[in-house]
């Protein structure tokens, strides 16, 4: 495949620049990438009237994207709020206490549990689940909220997702481009998820830790002077409403392994299993008014999602550019045999370089990490799992150590630890910005790829 390079490939290089330069500076990036979404439509089709109706279009491209995210944040954090008035929620949450000590505990803990119960139904629905028991506790014990979506997203979309064991969604990706077995892939992919998990997270805590006794990071605690008689549940209702919870979000967990419903599935799964527990304690705790209270819970998670996914929406529509996305919102202006802007610029670069082992592992974590940069992950691993056997072929062996290093860098930098629309559920669910989270990340996660990428050079 040889693609030419235009003036949109470029134009969204140097936006994507800007952009970072602007989360560099903490400045928003809104403008940004209005102004960007504008004159790649300006450039492709050079009519000002269908670059004005562009920028439309995209919103309502992302927004039918994310729908399926901001709808299931906004139904938890409605259910969320039906938890606490019940006071079921402090039996949910009172097994954690004994774990969760303090923050150093409630950090890994958090993590680790993240990390299992994503590899069985992957991370957004398991963002939803974990966030809404774990972040009482962890605040009550001192990690702060950006510390726990740091924890859920870390071990979440990037170990859980970059390896993804259970499910082998992106190992059969990259295994099916590159020619080779899955088992390959997934036997060479575990010395790199092991290094790239161990020293992004520990990294992470190293410079979280070392902000909280600057006391650059604070913790708001949870309010503890609601007094027992306020919550709309008796004692003994609180605890079979927890229990009735455990059960039917355990039976989800079940549901997913057994019938593997995954991605969008599983969360419709999840979101449908908290509209079920919202009706049931709102006619419980409420009685007759139960009717009314159901709309104003949704109502309260509807204005929480929105809020939240409202600044994300621009960053979105233009790296959703980058993709499959060009030819749905501008049109079909790439050059003929185009995969996407993203794909193309990532194949260019493979094209460009010299034959090593060395060269090859520099190439492959780059042209990864800019496969990723539409925020999806997965949309450019195929290309990962292509170039890795151009290498390997070159080079005469690794190719399965080439792919696993491929697929790693895309989905640690596009599957939510980085581009900060793609990390938005751990960040609402936690009520931090998506844009510090992504800062948080971003030395951690560099200083890991870097690590892992010379450990593969010597695998090789």
């Amino acid at each position: 495949m040889h693609v030419d390079l235009t003036a949109i490939h470029w134009l969204y290089v140097a936006f994507i620049g800007l952009i970072i330069l602007f989360l560099i500076l903490r400045r928003d990036t809104s403008l940004v990438c209005l102004a960007g979404i504008f004159l790649l439509g300006l450039v492709a089709t050079e009519s000002l009237t269908s670059s004005v109706s562009i920028l439309f279009s995209s919103f309502i491209y992302a927004i039918t994207e994310l729908l399926s995210t901001i709808l299931v944040i906004s139904i938890i954090v409605s259910m969320s709020k039906a938890l606490t008035d019940s006071g079921v929620h402090q039996a949910l949450i009172s097994p954690f206490t004994k774990v969760m000590r303090n923050a150093t505990l409630a950090y890994w803990t958090i993590g680790i549990v993240m990390m299992v119960v994503s590899w069985f139904f992957w991370p957004s629905p398991a963002v939803a689940l974990i966030g809404a028991v774990f972040l009482p506790v962890a605040l009550r014990v001192g990690l702060p909220a950006l510390g726990v979506a740091m924890a859920m997203n870390l071990f979440g979309h990037g170990i859980a997702l970059s390896s993804d064991y259970v499910i082998q969604g992106a190992p059969k990706l990259t295994a099916d481009a590159a020619g080779i077995p899955v088992s390959d892939v997934l036997h060479a992919s575990i010395p790199l998820v092991i290094v790239m998990g161990v020293v992004t997270t520990v990294v992470a805590f190293y410079f979280l830790k070392r902000d909280m006794k600057r006391g650059l990071l604070t913790v708001e605690i949870p309010e503890e002077d609601t007094k027992a008689e306020d919550y709309l549940l008796s004692s003994t209702q609180q605890k079979w409403m927890a229990a009735l919870v455990f059960i039917l979000f355990a039976v989800d967990i079940w549901v997913m392994v057994h019938f593997n419903l995954q991605g969008g599935d599983a969360t419709a799964l999840i979101g449908g299993t908290a509209l079920i527990i919202l009706s049931f304690l709102s006619m419980l705790g409420h009685k007759n008014k139960g009717f009314e209270e159901v709309t104003n819970y949704l109502i309260h998670g509807f204005k929480f999602g929105f809020r939240v996914f409202g600044p994300v929406i621009p960053i979105a529509a233009f790296f959703y550019l980058g993709d499959s996305g060009f030819t749905a919102i501008i049109g079909d202006y790439l050059p003929k045999g185009s995969h996407g802007i993203v794909n193309d610029l990532g194949f260019a670069l493979a094209h460009s370089v010299p034959v090593n082992p060395g060269v090859a592992g520099v190439t492959l974590t780059t042209v990864g990490a800019i496969t990723g940069l539409d925020g999806s992950g997965f949309s450019g691993i195929s290309l990962a799992g292509s170039v890795a056997s151009l290498f390997a072929t070159a080079i005469g062996h690794g190719v399965a150590t080439l792919t696993a290093m491929g697929q790693i860098a895309a989905i640690w930098v596009g599957g939510g630890t980085l581009i900060p629309w793609a990390l938005i559920p751990a960040a609402a669910i936690c009520n931090v910005s998506p844009f510090e989270l992504a800062r948080r990340n971003l030395l951690p996660v560099l200083i890991g790829l870097v690590v892992t990428t010379v450990v593969a050079i010597f695998l090789i």
